[in-house]
């Protein structure tokens, strides 16, 4: 895959293309119809496909540490794009001059001049552009005019439920992991690098694995039964997501133990997947009791797979 970071880094060879333009945040089912039918233009126009996103996401930029959860990062976004068979991402750094930038001025400058675009397929509520006054009807009369297709994909629904990133987090808040595999077409998953912590998991007895999340703020929050990919074969364990309260975490922060393995895997770029909520995450009158908690959590975690592998 092609990832272009920042219009300026848009070169001749990328003219010529049919795109789709949002935050796409979870990738969820819903925009994954879109992308499909993205795909199918790309071959019947002999075009490369090309998903246009932004970071940060025009929500975080306006509301900040209030914006709701993010479901996946720029990497998480763009490794399942791959997977989705999207040949090319750009990625345009929202600020206050794309903040500014007129509607027609982007469609203009950015996909006529510099991209020459061959189709535009957007979601039915999809919005850009200064005071968000660009629409899909602007790019129809663009498209009238210079020649481009461009067509929208109406809102998706799972019985009877709308499809939305919105309600993504919802089904993730009340740990109904089942109901978010449904919409996003997939389990749920938060990827990121393994980094050294203050080590005080090992002193608890349960040695972990931290991933930094690297977003406003998390979908999840508390302990969970999970997968891990990414270290040779796929590992059980428990994750805690959250501030750590007990020992006055600052920053929101994802821990795993993974059960029955001791190698070092500072570095390593891991897929961690959430099957079952196992409780909140609480304040603890001190180190003693966060040691005996954890060691329950390790116990009910290896309880629920032994259940749950059993049938």
């Amino acid at each position: 895959m092609d990832i272009i970071r920042g219009v300026h880094n848009i070169k001749p060879s990328h003219s010529g293309c049919v795109l789709t333009i949002g935050t796409f945040d979870g990738l969820h089912y819903g925009h994954q119809m879109l992308l499909t039918h993205l795909k199918a233009k790309s071959e019947e126009l002999g075009q490369p496909s090309l998903l246009v996103t932004f970071e940060p996401q025009p929500r975080e930029y306006f509301q900040g540490e209030v914006v709701p959860a993010r479901l996946t990062r720029f990497r998480e976004k763009v490794l399942i794009l791959e997977e989705l068979g999207i040949d090319r991402v750009l990625c345009i750094p929202f600020n206050e001059r794309t903040r500014i930038t007129e509607a027609e001025a982007l469609i203009q400058q950015f996909l006529i001049d510099k991209l020459d675009v061959g189709y535009v397929v957007v979601g039915d509520d999809f919005r850009f552009g200064k005071g968000a006054r660009g629409d899909y009807a602007m790019l129809k009369q663009f498209g009238d005019r210079y020649g481009f297709g461009v067509g929208h994909m109406g809102t998706l629904r799972l019985e009877n439920e709308r499809v939305s990133s919105t309600r993504v987090r919802e089904v993730l808040a009340e740990g109904d992991f089942q109901s978010a595999s449904k919409l996003l077409g997939r389990p749920y998953s938060i990827m990121g690098r393994v980094i050294y912590g203050r080590q005080l998991a090992r002193e608890l007895g349960a040695p972990t694995a931290n991933i930094r999340l690297q977003r406003y703020r998390a979908a999840l929050s508390g302990v969970y039964a999970v997968e891990v990919e990414g270290i040779g074969d796929v590992c059980e364990g428990v994750a805690n997501i959250g501030l750590r309260p007990t020992v006055d975490g600052k920053q929101s922060m994802l821990e795993v133990h993974l059960f029955d393995f001791v190698d070092d895997i500072y570095g390593k770029f891991l897929k961690v997947t959430f099957l079952k909520k196992l409780r909140e995450e609480k304040k603890f009158d001190g180190l003693d009791s966060l040691r005996k908690q954890i060691a329950q959590d390790i116990a009910n975690a290896r309880d629920w797979f032994v259940q749950d592998r059993s049938g």
